[in-house]
């Protein structure tokens, strides 16, 4: 079989009652090894300034098995639980490399249920998917076929909020090849009344999915806080809630999945803008608008299939004032309120539509730094990288 990337293919299954036990006492196990470990390297840093690897709390995990209060640890596979230390040493490189903030405990109610198993814990033939400690297989329902020929290598089981099981198989796609080059290069400003404009012109509505059913997840929250807290029906009511924010995010999966999909396709190159999206989301009147949204998704995506493809994504700085300026002339408009949605050029007379310029000025900078490493900050001198991609004002001292 041909080498691609490594894809990982979910499909959601029907466990058993004794799958789900076990896959549920796998997920308790998991989430007391990684939070023991965790305790056991954060003790050792601060009472001895001495930093803990995986090879030390693998020893550590022998030994906890042999104790009677953790006993229990041998009940189930013993690989969900070391690649749940593998995880924890992968969380401490990212947070000593500046990547990522501390590691956390996991949470019994509000972590993510999961469990690894790497290709000694499982046994893949014919299309049937057996995991250690389980005499049957799974009930997968397989919505798409996995690659000719492809073998996971590693299978991870899941459980979200609204109580569906999905297992993710990680195999080589050979499929995912590099696309023909193009010439063809779209900017793309991203939005709320549209979700999207395009350099072209188009405009990409924003389906606003969990404005579609805000009514009923307020409904049901609303039915959720009458509930007595610990009794079946409060979980009951959870569970109601969670299956409306599932259906939210599987529906705005769905549409990036389709939007990233198309532009990776049609564009060699890709610009966008650098949103700080964190920073956005503090504006309390735009907080919801702006995370139904899902800005940060859609680049995530974006990027990572572009990689796939042998496609170019440019990131313009933040900073750079794609709104204000005018795509045909330089001008730079000093205001540029978020009520107004068309304006005229002082400078050539130039009538806007404020996104679809702002897109056209997107892809004017990120071509600029494509070619010549232009910068792309105009208003911050400091900053600049490169020649400045917009038309400045000569200064007074000129030579």
């Amino acid at each position: 079989m041909a080498k691609g990337v490594k894809r990982a293919f979910r499909y959601r299954f029907y466990p058993t009652d004794a799958q789900a036990a076990e896959l549920s006492r796998t997920f308790g196990c998991v989430r007391k090894v990684y939070n023991l470990a965790l305790a056991a390297r954060t003790h050792a840093w601060v009472l001895r300034r001495e930093r803990v690897n995986y090879n030390a709390t693998s020893a550590m995990l022998t030994a906890w098995k042999k104790t009677e209060e953790l006993a229990y640890l041998n009940e189930v596979s013993s690989v969900p639980l070391q690649q749940a230390l593998r995880h924890l040493q992968a969380a401490f490189t990212g947070f000593f490399a500046k990547r990522a903030r501390y590691p956390r405990y996991k949470s019994k109610k509000k972590s993510r249920k999961s469990a690894e198993y790497t290709s000694s814990a499982f046994r893949f033939t014919d299309g049937r998917l057996t995991l250690a400690k389980m005499a049957e297989p799974l009930a997968i329902v397989w919505s798409r076929p996995l690659p000719e020929g492809a073998h996971p290598s590693t299978v991870t089981v899941s459980q979200d909020g609204a109580g569906r099981w999905f297992v993710s198989l990680l195999c080589e796609d050979p499929a995912v090849q590099p696309l023909p080059a193009t010439r063809t290069a779209v900017g793309v400003d991203a939005g709320l009344e549209h979700l999207l404009t395009l350099s072209t012109g188009e405009k990409i509505t924003n389906p606003r999915h969990e404005r579609c059913d805000r009514e009923r997840l307020a409904k049901a929250q609303r039915h959720l806080s009458r509930k007595a807290k610990g009794s079946a029906n409060r979980e009951k009511a959870r569970r109601r809630v969670a299956r409306i924010h599932a259906r939210i995010t599987d529906r705005r999966r769905d549409t990036l999945h389709k939007i990233t999909t198309r532009l990776v396709r049609d564009n060699q190159t890709i610009v966008i803008e650098d949103l700080s999206v964190r920073n956005m989301v503090r504006t309390q009147s735009l907080a919801r608008s702006i995370s139904d949204a899902a800005w940060s998704e859609f680049r995530r995506m974006l990027e990572y299939k572009a990689g796939w493809y042998g496609r170019e994504v440019i990131a313009v700085d933040r900073w750079f004032p794609s709104s204000k300026l005018c795509s045909t002339c330089g001008t730079l408009k000093d205001k540029m309120p978020l009520n107004v949605r068309e304006w005229t050029c002082d400078g050539c007379a130039a009538t806007h539509d404020r996104d679809v310029n702002a897109a056209r000025n997107l892809l004017a900078a990120g071509l600029a730094v494509s070619v010549c490493g232009a910068g792309v900050r105009p208003q911050r001198e400091s900053s600049r990288t490169g020649p400045p991609a917009t038309k400045q004002k000569p200064s007074r001292r000129e030579p």
